[in-house]
């Protein structure tokens, strides 16, 4: 799946060379007591009444606090030495939330539930209205926190949650450099690309330029089709730091230190990557602190440093954290690197669900790229990949060496979290999440941590919407009509409950539901044996558009190791990176993802939700892009082939599948499997029995059959 990078020996040297600007030291004063103030901006109603609980609240506000760089729960923060220092001799940053609460705080359970903000983004501000199933966190009396840690979210969009963290700077004031590295991706013909670029990180706040003069040594623009194609250098008099556009300011542009214009246009069919020495590195590690110290404050203290009141003072006896996809991977980090340890040595959150989260988030690293993502043809050199996916505190990484897993610093001070872990198919094609289930040449299955449980949904895709109404088909972009029926929001929903009974009454969670080796249904991904499926349509713009027959190609995201420099410490995601793009070394981790019944096309393992056990057709965790010559996965999307109505058009077709007629006979029957699926789940501690009754309801309402 991988071959050699090509990488130029003149931008190696030259990005071994400037890595060094910027050095290391600082002078660490001795030990003060960080300071915290809280200033809450605005408090407003929150719409709806929930339960005993009754009415809702919503404030607004910011946390400054203090980061001692002589404290050794802070040393593992890159650059924080090179960090300015205020008038105490600590290190400033801010943090915003949101926070949800009781009126009545005397009706609170004593439960604070931390929901990471995905760049910025709060993913999970409750909707009752549009959501109903979620007025249950507020029914049980949450306390809903919604703080940054990521320092580099722009403050333009004030739906977005910032971090303020600091520059760090060279002794005597001057600016750090280093090499960095963006991926440009256009998705139509442009004149220029705004800088950091990238399809996950493209709307953060980049890095600028040491210089605007791209013909010094350590700067190039490459463009290639697929990763794996050989980089082709693109002169430097026909690229430019500026913007531009095609008719008012043609190429060469406006000088500018965030954007790149290109002679003659960004073309799709690309893939661009820019390397360049970039200037002033933000210690994005001081948002895992800023995290730690937030949290801890609210659930804790009485009052800030000022004297002003902790609005959920005495009230707060856990705290559970959750991150979903990116945030998922941060909240990882934040355990990995030993966050979860707070100043006082106590725990910072006693339970943690990261969701759909296989990797961890590159935000130590001097010039830290927090926002990246995954793919096979997109960021699969970037930073993110090197930081161990095993959880165990003893796990061995024989592909690399290295020794240590996700928990090895909370076991070392007995700080580790209740822990869950939700997978979705996504997360196995094109995550490269395998390995935090096998060791990591894929011949043996890992024995997970007693606090720890790892979930498994089951044919679904990365983002969890459901429904036939979800999936939508272009046949010019996807392959096969995109999205899964099958999705785990529901899943989701029972087993935080679940945790929160763990950490809070100690009552057992469902044992781990995930694919194995040892039974067969965790494979390597050309020994998949999928059904034949043939002779759909599906409705595009009112016109039934014949959906191709399925054919396996068996891609997916492989797991190179890679060598990021001798300054990068890749067990942390820390250091600095002088290789970019890194050096491939020649070894893999295994990937395996989920067998498929051969049946019905659906995974045979792990937590299969209400509509995996009564489908209406098949779920495929992986897509294929349309557009000829580049070979990729859809980005974090699935895909949907329906069963055929009737056995007689089944026939006809060719299509080795169950029918709609075979598998449920009448309407009735369907909803009489999906009751059956539905009480099943509910026995099981995965589906809330309001959510059943909702299932039931619609499919009632789905006409299937006559």
């Amino acid at each position: 799946m991988y071959r050699q990078l090509h990488l130029p020996l003149a931008t190696l040297a030259a990005a071994t060379l400037l890595a060094a600007c910027g050095g290391d030291g600082g002078n660490d004063s001795p030990s003060k007591t960080p300071q915290l103030r809280l200033t809450i901006s605005a408090t407003e109603d929150f719409a709806g009444t929930y339960g005993s609980v009754g009415a809702y609240e919503k404030l607004t506000g910011v946390i400054e606090g203090e980061v001692d760089p002589a404290d050794p729960k802070n040393a593992v923060i890159q650059d924080l030495q090179l960090a300015p220092r205020n008038a105490n001799g600590l290190v400033s940053y801010s943090t915003e939330f949101v926070m949800l609460k009781p009126k009545d705080m005397s009706k609170a359970s004593g439960v604070l539930r931390y929901d990471a903000p995905n760049r910025g983004n709060i993913l999970t501000m409750l909707n009752p209205t549009a959501t109903p199933s979620d007025a249950v966190y507020l029914e049980r009396g949450y306390v809903m926190l919604y703080a940054a840690w990521q320092g580099d979210v722009p403050k333009s969009n004030p739906a977005r949650l910032t971090a303020t963290v600091p520059v760090a700077r060279n002794a005597d004031g001057s600016s750090i450099t280093g090499p960095y590295r963006a991926e440009l991706v256009p998705t139509a013909a442009t004149p220029a690309m705004s800088l950091p670029g990238g399809v996950f990180n493209g709307s953060m706040i980049p890095y600028e330029p040491a210089s605007l003069d791209n013909t010094q040594p350590g700067y190039s623009l490459t463009r290639r089709r697929n990763e794996t194609d050989p980089r082709v250098a693109i002169p430097p008099a026909d690229w430019k730091f500026a913007t531009c556009d095609a008719a008012a300011n043609p190429f060469p542009g406006t000088a500018s230190p965030t954007s790149v214009c290109l002679k003659g246009g960004f073309d799709p069919q690309y893939l661009y990557e820019l390397v360049y020495v970039a200037k002033d590195p933000k210690v994005m590690g001081v948002g895992l602190a800023a995290l730690r110290d937030a949290v801890s404050f609210f659930r804790s203290k009485a009052a800030d440093s000022a004297g002003t009141a902790n609005p959920l003072a005495g009230r707060i006896t856990h705290a559970i954290a959750q991150g979903t996809s990116q945030s998922g991977n941060a909240m990882k980090t934040f355990l990995h690197l030993g966050f979860n340890q707070a100043l006082d040595g106590g725990k910072v959150f006693d339970g943690m669900y990261a969701h759909v989260a296989a990797r961890q988030t590159n935000i130590n690293t001097r010039f830290a790229v927090p926002g990246g993502g995954g793919g096979l043809r997109t960021d699969h050199t970037a930073f993110g990949q090197t930081a161990p996916r095993g959880l165990a505190a003893d796990y061995v990484d024989d592909v690399s060496g290295r020794q240590g897993g996700v928990m090895k610093r909370c076991a070392a001070t007995a700080t580790c979290p209740k822990f869950f872990l939700g997978l979705s198919g996504t997360e196995f094609w094109q995550l490269q999440g395998s390995p935090v289930l096998t060791d990591a040449y894929g011949f043996r299955d890992l024995t997970q941590p007693d606090n720890a449980r790892v979930y498994y949904y089951a044919s679904t895709q990365h983002g969890g919407a459901g429904g036939t109404a979800s999936i939508g088909y272009a046949p010019s972009r996807n392959v096969y009509p995109a999205g899964t029926v099958v999705h785990f929001n529901d899943t989701f929903r029972a087993l935080f409950i679940a945790l929160e009974d763990w950490v809070v009454r100690g009552t057992e969670p469902p044992a781990s539901q995930v694919p194995k080796l040892a039974d067969g249904t965790l494979v390597r991904p050309d020994q998949l044996v999928f059904p034949a499926m043939k002779g759909l349509t599906w409705p595009v713009g009112g016109t039934a558009t014949a959906i191709p027959d399925f054919n396996y190609l068996a891609r997916y995201n492989g797991f190179p190791l890679f060598d990021f420099g001798p300054q990068y410490i890749p067990q942390d995601e820390s250091g600095i990176a002088t290789l970019l793009p890194p050096y491939y070394t020649g070894r893999d981790y295994a990937i395996l993802v989920p067998q498929v019944d051969a049946s019905t096309g659906l995974t045979r393992a792990g937590i299969r939700s209400v509509e995996a056990q009564a489908p209406l057709g098949t779920s495929i965790e992986f897509n294929y892009v349309a557009t000829p010559g580049i070979v990729d996965l859809s980005n974090l999307t699935g895909s949907f082939i329906p069963f055929h109505k009737t056995e007689a058009a089944r026939l006809a077709a060719g299509d080795t599948r169950p029918s709609l007629e075979a598998l449920y006979g009448t309407q009735a029957g369907y909803v009489a499997a999906v009751t059956a699926a539905a009480d099943q789940l509910v026995a099981q501690r995965l589906l809330l029995p309001r959510d059943a009754a909702l299932r039931k309801q619609q499919a009632a309402a789905t006409v299937v059959l006559p």
